[in-house]
């Protein structure tokens, strides 16, 4: 679809962005499924369910501009996921999937946060100010997760650090 002035492209951009939030939701579904420790089970769950919080939240934002979400190719979660898949298959250490998963969501969260920096500025070029305050709710949410996962992931690796001195 062309885009021929800054408001479409927005659309489009907020579009992909939903679209990525709906399929996130999935990514950590599987995440959690193949994690192995009840905590990381627990956290995965806990970033489905704001997930769905901030689908809500851009549900509203293209209440507010007046549109509907474009279908977009989203291939590039696609192509995370299979990666994901194939890569965790081959890991056969507890330990080392462990990291592997959180390094994976934390990979996940980055990419959403730079998303949400480029759209909140897409909303105030466009005038969009309301809904460029709902995005920054939705990059508070996605920095609050990558810092959480970031600490579970210190967490992981100096309990696994601390075993291998005890032994």
């Amino acid at each position: 679809m062309p885009v021929n002035n800054p408001k479409e492209a927005f659309v489009l951009m907020l579009s992909n962005v939903r679209q990525g939030t709906e399929r996130a939701s999935k990514v950590f579904s599987e995440l959690g499924q193949a994690a192995q420790d009840p905590d990381i089970k627990e956290v995965l769950e806990a970033r489905a369910y704001v997930n769905d919080k901030i689908l809500a939240t851009l549900d509203q934002c293209f209440k507010i501009i007046g549109e509907q979400p474009m279908k977009t190719s989203g291939r590039l979660q696609e192509v995370f996921v299979e990666d994901f898949k194939k890569e965790l298959a081959e890991i056969q250490s507890p330990a080392a999937r462990h990291l592997f998963i959180l390094s994976k969501a934390i990979h996940l969260f980055h990419l959403r946060i730079g998303e949400y920096v480029a759209l909140t500025a897409a909303a105030d070029v466009t005038g969009h100010y309301a809904v460029g305050t709902l995005l920054e709710t939705c990059l508070a949410d996605k920095l609050a997760m990558a810092d959480r996962t970031r600490r579970l992931l210190r967490r992981v690796v100096e309990s696994k650090v601390a075993e291998r001195r005890a032994a």
